[in-house]
């Protein structure tokens, strides 16, 4: 069944989705926390949590600004009452008031991303800090296989995967592209930095990738793959011999001028 592309559709649906934010903060979470502790966020400073998923960014932002600051978690299908139902791409937001907006793995889903971005830039307060952690997940190689249809399959996965993410508009390469959508967003002190992971068997990510096959399995049978070709990924992921590559993580901060 083909995809519209003229509206395309949140590749990861409207379901209950608090199995992979729990997965998702594995996995990204170690990255994303002590960049933000680098921005200084401190007592009474007032935060955005953008797309805040199961909101373990949000709560850490908590910790940091305490009873004296603020954090806002917003996202289109929050799964708790603490989250503000909010649509970045259309909902208001207060300009020129927050020290410190994080956006981990959001602005990838929207073809609206450059007018996404230039809201968020003017919600920001002269001199505050904006984070936006994306991936590259054009680099995803397998770096070992117990076997030849070991490799093959994986490759054969991530094509699919690849593929339901393009036709429902994710910019897969997106990371490489942030630090300048950035400046050209008028941020200044751009600090970007970037890193790859090994993934075996046990790994936050590899265990983030298994549950892709099933939360994204209607789709991957839409371009090929069978239900027991899913079934055999998982269980690749869990054996000794295999290691894969991360995709290219990252994690990039401006500041609007004072």
């Amino acid at each position: 069944m083909d995809v519209n592309l003229a509206a395309p559709a949140y590749v990861f649906g409207r379901g209950d989705a608090r199995e992979q934010h729990r997965l998702l903060a594995a996995a990204h979470d170690p990255l994303t926390l002590p960049r933000l502790a680098e921005t200084g966020v401190d007592s009474g400073w007032r935060c955005l949590d953008v797309g805040t998923g199961g909101g373990t960014v949000a709560a850490w932002l908590a910790t940091q600004v305490g009873p004296a600051g603020s954090v806002l978690a917003t996202d289109l299908s929050p799964t708790s009452d603490t989250v503000l139902r909010h649509d970045i791409t259309r909902d208001p937001l207060p300009d020129g008031h927050f020290d410190l907006i994080v956006a981990r793995l959001v602005l990838r889903h929207l073809p609206e991303r450059a007018e996404v971005l230039a809201r968020l830039v003017a919600a920001l307060a002269p001199g505050g800090w904006l984070q936006i952690d994306e991936t590259d997940t054009t680099y995803q190689p397998c770096l070992d296989a117990p076997d030849r249809h070991a490799f093959a399959l994986y490759q054969r996965f991530i094509a699919a995967r690849d593929a339901v993410m393009e036709r429902a508009g994710v910019d897969a390469g997106y990371g490489r592209r942030v630090a300048r959508a950035m400046r050209s967003a008028g941020l200044v002190d751009l600090d970007p930095v970037s890193g790859v992971e090994v993934w075996g068997p046990g790994s936050p990510g590899l265990a983030l990738l298994a549950h892709t096959t099933v939360r994204l399995r209607d789709g991957l049978v839409a371009v090929g793959m069978t239900d027991r070709q899913l079934a055999e990924v998982r269980e690749l992921f869990e054996q000794p011999g295999f290691r894969a590559s991360s995709s290219v993580y990252y994690s990039v901060r401006g500041r609007r001028a004072s």
